[in-house]
């Protein structure tokens, strides 16, 4: 699996994320031309994708939506479940934790951390909230490998810092903070202004296209109008 292209990594979470709306929408199957459309994937892609791992679905009948979910799930390793600490019991610590889209995909929030003795002790979806100093003997007790970073920019590195003391593997930050790991942990960014950007990019790239073919297509009608004076 590890010459898989990321991309296509990116998209099985996507296809999944489809297949269980089709699941919950009593779809038994679903073609690669439905599953694409409904992904924003060309439905060549799709099936290019999925033969990365083997043989799904059959010739004019489709993909079988109940038995797609738990082959992506274990090709993800979301078939087991993984513990998650969620440092930062604000709004956007409450808005994650609240989120149900995590237990669909096994991962469980097993403890969230804060330094705000108000909201110590407190439990936000029925997780109880720890202090934050306590969350390397907290992570390692629990066994947790993912930890989430929603706290200040300010505070990011620190949180990190404690995150790897408590043994994770997986970091997620959510702030604009640039963090420095070990080399053993995985950091992944989800800076919403980064994304942005990133999209930013394409929605320009599109438009200096379209301005291309504008001039492209300005010239062309010059040089035929001067050709047939």
């Amino acid at each position: 699996m590890g010459d898989v292209p990321e991309g296509v990594i990116e998209r099985l979470s996507t296809y999944l994320n489809c297949l269980i709306k089709f699941q919950q929408n009593n779809v038994e199957t679903v073609s690669s031309e439905r599953l694409g459309a409904s992904c924003g994937v060309n439905p060549a892609e799709v099936r290019r994708d999925l033969s990365y791992f083997g043989t799904f679905g059959k010739k004019g009948v489709g993909y079988n939506v109940k038995a797609m979910i738990p082959c992506i799930q274990h090709i993800l390793g979301s078939d087991e479940p993984h513990k998650i600490a969620l440092v930062g019991a604000g709004n956007l610590g409450s808005a994650v934790a609240s989120y149900e889209g995590f237990s669909q995909h096994g991962f469980h929030i097993a403890a969230i951390f804060d330094s705000d003795p108000a909201k110590i002790g407190k439990k936000i979806g029925g997780v109880e909230v720890f202090d934050v100093r306590d969350l390397p003997r907290v992570a390692q007790l629990a066994g947790i490998t993912i930890g989430i970073i929603a706290v200040p920019p300010s505070a990011a590195q620190d949180v990190a810092n404690l995150l790897v003391e408590g043994g994770v593997s997986v970091i997620l930050n959510y702030t604009t903070a640039l963090i420095s790991l070990p080399s053993h942990v995985q950091l992944h960014n989800a800076d919403p202004v980064q994304q942005l950007l990133h999209t930013l990019y394409y929605l320009s790239a599109n438009d200096r296209s379209l301005v291309r073919r504008k001039r492209v297509g300005a010239s062309h009608n010059r040089a035929r109008h001067t050709s047939r004076s």
